[in-house]
C-alpha cells in the first residue's frame, strides 16, 4: 500500500532546515509532529525527599537539554546559588551548548562528550574525586548507572522530571499510513491511549533496538527500521520505504 501519511510520535522541528521537511517535499507526503509523551518537572520538595542537598555536590552530570532545564529550575525553588567552581559534565555538544542558556560558558568548568554516555566516561574518570550529581528523569537508560559505578565515582541520582504520556484522544478517529517512534514510551503512550488499537495496514517505524523491543513485545509488527548502515536516520530509512512502496 501507498503512503501518503505519517505521524511522528515527536514535536515539530524547529529548524527550517530539518530533513523531514525535505523528506515531505520530495515525496509529496503529508507528515503530522504530535509528542506522545511529555516531560513534567518534580518540585523542589520532592527533591528534598530524595535526601538530596544541591550545595553537597561539586560536578553536575548532563545528559540532556532536558536535564539542564530542570537543575537549573530546581535550583531557583530551592534558592542555591550555583557556585562558579561548579564542574558540568554535557553527554554531548549540543547539550553544553544549550547549558549558555544558564551559565557564561567561558567563565565555568565544562568538559563535553562526543555523542553516547560511554564516550563522556574518560572526562569522569579523569575528576574522579569529583562528588557528582546526575538529574535525571525517571526512565534513565541503564547504561548509565553501568559506567559510573565501573568509574568507582561518587556519584548520586536524582530524579527532577518525569516523562508522562500525553492525552492524544483528539487522534482518535485519525489514521496514518505510517506512525513513528522513537522511544518505548512512545509504544507506552500509543496503547495506554488506544488500548484497543489494531495494527491492520498501518506502518510501524522504530529508531534503537530497545524501541523494537517494545513494540515487538506488544504484539505490533515493525515494517521500518532505523538506524541501519544503509539507512542511518529514521527519515532515510521512511524515504527507502516510501520510494519502494509508492512505484508500485
Amino acid at each position: 500500500m501507498k503512503v501518503k501519511t505519517i505521524l511522528v510520535s515527536q514535536p515539530e522541528p524547529k529548524v527550517e532546515n530539518s530533513p523531514y521537511f525535505d523528506l515531505i517535499e520530495r515525496q509529496k507526503v503529508k507528515i503530522d509532529f504530535v509528542p506522545f509523551i511529555h516531560v513534567e518537572g518534580v518540585s523542589g520538595k520532592e527533591v528534598r525527599a530524595q535526601k538530596v542537598d544541591l550545595k553537597d555536590y561539586t560536578a553536575i552530570i548532563l545528559t540532556s537539554r532536558n536535564s539542564v532545564d530542570h537543575f537549573f529550575r530546581i535550583a531557583e525553588e530551592l534558592r542555591f546559588k550555583v557556585p562558579d567552581s561548579m564542574k558540568y559534565f554535557c553527554q554531548s555538544e549540543a547539550v553544553a551548548y544549550y547549558l549558555q542558556k544558564y551559565v557564561v560558558y567561558r567563565k565555568r568548568k565544562i568538559y563535553v562528550g562526543k555523542r553516547t554516555f560511554t564516550e563522556l566516561s574518560p572526562l569522569i574518570k579523569k575528576y574522579k574525586n569529583e562528588n557528582f550529581l546526575l538529574p535525571s528523569s525517571d526512565k534513565l537508560k541503564p547504561e548509565v548507572p553501568t559506567v559510573l559505578d565501573d568509574l568507582k565515582v561518587k556519584w548520586t541520582q536524582s530524579i527532577f522530571y518525569k516523562t508522562v504520556v500525553s492525552d492524544l484522544s483528539d487522534l482518535r478517529n485519525v489514521y496514518y499510513d505510517i506512525l513513528v517512534f522513537f522511544s518505548p514510551s512512545g509504544i507506552v503512550s500509543l496503547l495506554e491511549n488506544f488500548p484497543d488499537f489494531k495494527q491492520n495496514d498501518t506502518r510501524i517505524a522504530v529508531f534503537g533496538n530497545t524501541t523494537v523491543k517494545a513494540a515487538t513485545e506488544n504484539g505490533l509488527r515493525v515494517d521500518i527500521q532505523a538506524p541501519t548502515p544503509e539507512t542511518p536516520s529514521m527519515t532515510m530509512a521512511l524515504e527507502k520505504y516510501i520510494k519502494e512502496v509508492n512505484k508500485k
